[in-house]
């Protein structure tokens, strides 16, 4: 077979949708119909590109890089015969994120990408409510958090797509007792106080109560905190409690952070748009600039690094 732009297509579906069967009902096909055109182009390629699990579906490491390659293409494709945003005149893009760290290198791409578009940022935690902005028309796009199996959820008037599914790690004090461990078991922190955010109206914190629980225990102590990173560390760092953090977290002196074995919670980052207010060439410039920002985290984070190249030096992977 040759690769065709509607395979291009149903790979980065089934990357924003998580689930082969949400993708084939993205796509207003059937899943038997996505999964036997997934098998063949995995066949052409000569490798796996997603992982399969209970939850859904996540690219391996060489089916993230094909998805990525794919999505080009497909910008590519679309804009043929499109003049750019630019040529319609200057405007401002409405922007509402919440704490992603992702957030400044976006914008700063987007201004590169995209130097006749201002863009206006708006800072919401709750994804809930940056769903509800949308809905309204008081942003035009956003960055928002979801979790497996608690996928974002909104009308027709707005779209998504999966910027990055992420594990998420722990942040402990540098001399807590299991300092030196390589990766920790959640189990191994239930007598330990723990700084917890407040709901984000998208599945958090109860996924973290249902990890706690499935690992045996319910935290002793929990201090809601919801602030700056660096006084969150500060307080880690001092032995006041641990905390769940986003994988790309740059410690500071006296604070680490480990994975968690088995990767028992993840996190999703979405990018949501309004298609009324934002172009597709818009919107896909935003989408880059995330994933490229996201790159550039990764790469300042070396226990993210440790952490994927154990989890997937597999064949195939």
């Amino acid at each position: 077979m040759e690769l065709e732009l509607r395979h291009l297509r149903v790979l980065c579906a089934i990357a924003d949708a998580g689930s082969v069967g949400r993708a084939a009902t993205q796509l207003g096909y059937s899943q038997p119909a996505v999964s036997t055109q997934l098998r063949r182009i995995e066949r052409h390629l000569g490798e796996p590109l997603f992982e399969r699990g209970t939850s859904g579906v996540r690219p391996t490491r060489y089916g993230a890089e094909v998805v990525a390659q794919a999505r080009d293409v497909l910008a590519r494709a679309d804009a043929i015969g499109h003049r750019p945003a630019a040529a319609r005149g200057s405007r401002t893009l409405r922007v509402a994120s919440t704490n992603s760290p992702m957030l400044s290198g976006t914008v700063s791409r987007v201004r590169t990408r995209l130097p006749d578009l201002s863009v206006a940022v708006t800072s919401v935690y709750a994804s809930s409510r940056i769903v509800e902005l949308l809905e309204e028309g008081a942003v035009d796009a956003a960055i928002a958090a979801d979790y497996p199996g608690m996928e974002l959820s909104h009308s027709g008037a707005v779209r998504h797509r999966g910027i990055v599914t992420e594990p998420t790690f722990v942040a402990l004090p540098s001399r807590h007792r299991l300092r030196q461990r390589a990766q920790v078991q959640l189990a191994d922190l239930a007598e330990d106080a723990w700084f917890v955010t407040p709901d984000d109206g998208a599945g958090w914190p109860g996924v973290f109560y249902d990890a706690c629980a499935a690992a045996g225990f319910t935290p002793v102590t929990v201090h809601e905190f919801l602030g700056d990173q660096t006084q969150l560390q500060s307080m880690i760092a001092d032995g006041l409690g641990v905390s769940l953090v986003q994988p790309t977290l740059r410690p500071i002196p006296h604070v680490v952070v480990k994975p968690l074995v088995g990767s028992p919670l993840w996190c999703r980052y979405v990018l949501a748009w309004r298609p009324d207010t934002v172009a597709e060439e818009v919107a896909e410039a935003v989408a880059q600039s995330a994933t490229a920002a996201y790159r550039d985290l990764v790469a300042q984070a070396p226990h993210l690094r440790a952490w994927a190249s154990r989890t997937w030096s597999v064949t195939g992977a």
